[in-house]
């Protein structure tokens, strides 16, 4: 219980909005991206400012209450929201500051990423994290930060310069190589364990317009056309991060007929850059076969940022399942393709992912707590449907595809990407790295005061004078 007395001195002390569940906004400051995630936290803290969020913390402290943390909600597993408890909410805290001369861009935690790039194009520069623009700067980089520039230019938190934290004790220091290090090497892939990030730093890389987009074929061609991919992808330069799709095209009247609705396999992705090399490096892939529709044009990046926003809707129940895998197989593209056969939703959509053989592998194993940087090929199921009768159906479809797929995956995850994994989920997210965490959790929070998020727990028995 969180008492009248603790939300009148948070009322009193902080510059955002305190709701309780009377107030009007609390429904919209619950909601998550997830339709599946109901929960209902005691008290919302709207901050404004790090020192509404320290007031905040110091009251869950005092009053043991449960805290969650949410920047923009779009994570699957909602763990954004909490039951009962005190939910610390960011998304009011949305400052962007480009240095265009430096390549650096400072960004508060309630960003997007499709924000921060509307921001960069301007400058012609573009930040490396994300293919959805809703989706949220501090989840995503705190746990890893896949998207279009990951072979070009690594992952979000491969760029991060120094974070601005909270501490579960209250106070706010910042994490850079060169100050509290080994919590900077903790923030890059450990997720909101160690404190809340309000504010980051990263480097920017010169964007303007990229070579970018998709070209879709029958479903009946999907084995060939995800063998090709696999073959194109091996050779494919850096600059092209490429991803591969089992999908129902949307029905949209604006689309020509024989996309609407239609069940296609798409082969794209994204040059970092534009003329004659990207027409050369992508040619090939749009040359193969017959497809129904090439999207690739000249783009600017911040659009390119938006460019699969429809596959995620907002207020559709989600279930993802997610791993790495040991290669690209035809027994696992045949797995896929056959189960894909069968899907329940024509809301859900099978990824593959090539982030290997470029910068993300070219950083160090031990220079980060991110989990797995050598394996290239990562598949993920977003399951999405509306209609709550046909949850058990689309769950229950998900899974078996998962089982399936396990004589070709990997021992480990990525922990953007997984639900309700549960400890044994967060283990196989980081490996070896995983009891070294457990040291600097104990270290920085040794209450576990932050643990709705890909909890690790604090290892027992250790001790620290002060963090």
């Amino acid at each position: 219980m969180i008492t009248d007395a603790a939300v009148r001195d948070l009322r009193s002390r902080v510059s955002g909005r305190v709701l309780t569940p009377s107030d009007d906004g609390y429904d919209a400051a619950r909601s998550v991206f997830n339709a599946m995630i109901d929960r209902r936290p005691a008290l919302v803290v709207r901050c404004a400012n790090d020192d509404d969020v320290v007031a905040a913390v110091a009251v869950a402290r005092e009053q043991n209450a449960l805290v969650s943390v949410k920047c923009t909600g779009h994570n699957v597993a909602g763990f954004a929201v909490c039951d009962g408890g005190l939910a610390i909410d960011l998304s009011l805290m949305k400052s962007i500051s480009v240095d265009p001369v430096g390549r650096t861009v400072r960004v508060g935690a309630g960003c997007t990423w499709g924000e921060v790039n509307d921001a960069l194009q301007p400058h012609s520069l573009a930040a490396a994290g994300g293919f959805v623009s809703l989706t949220g700067v501090s989840g995503l980089t705190l746990g890893g930060g896949l998207g279009w520039l990951v072979r070009k230019h690594g992952l979000a938190l491969d760029n991060l310069i120094s974070a601005r934290v909270v501490l579960a004790d209250g106070r706010v220091v910042a994490a850079s190589a060169s100050e509290n290090d080994d919590l900077f090497w903790a923030l890059r892939g450990g997720g909101g364990n160690f404190g809340i990030v309000t504010e980051f730093e990263f480097r920017v890389h010169e964007g303007g317009s990229v070579l970018a987009g998709i070209a879709l074929h029958p479903f009946a061609a999907a084995r060939d056309v995800l063998r090709r991919w696999r073959d194109l992808e091996a050779t494919a330069p850096e600059e092209f991060s490429g991803s591969a799709l089992l999908l129902a095209f949307p029905q949209d009247p604006n689309a020509p007929e024989p996309l609407r609705g239609a069940a296609l396999v798409g082969v794209g992705g994204v040059y970092a850059g534009a003329g004659p090399a990207a027409e050369t490096a992508v040619g090939s892939l749009r040359a193969y076969g017959s497809p129904i529709a090439d999207l690739f044009k000249v783009t600017p990046y911040n659009e390119v940022q938006r460019m699969a926003d429809f596959a995620f809707p907002l207020g559709f129940r989600n279930y993802w399942k997610s791993s790495y895998l040991k290669g690209m197989s035809d027994g696992a593209i045949d797995v896929l393709v056959d189960h894909f056969k069968r899907v329940p939703s024509p809301n859900t959509v099978i990824v593959l992912e090539h982030n290997g053989n470029g910068a993300l592998e070219r950083v160090p194993e031990t220079a980060t707590a991110f989990g797995h940087r050598g394996w290239p090929y990562n598949f993920i199921v977003t399951s999405a449907w509306s209609n709550p009768a046909e949850t058990e159906r689309n769950v229950t479809w998900t899974r078996e595809l998962f089982e399936a797929m396990r004589p070709f995956m990997a021992d480990a995850l990525y922990v953007n990407y997984i639900g309700d994994e549960g400890a044994d989920g967060v283990r196989a997210a980081y490996g070896s790295k995983y009891e070294r965490l457990a040291m600097l959790k104990a270290k920085y929070d040794p209450d576990n005061l932050f643990r709705m998020n890909q909890n690790i727990k604090p290892a027992v028995g250790v001790t620290h004078a002060g963090a």
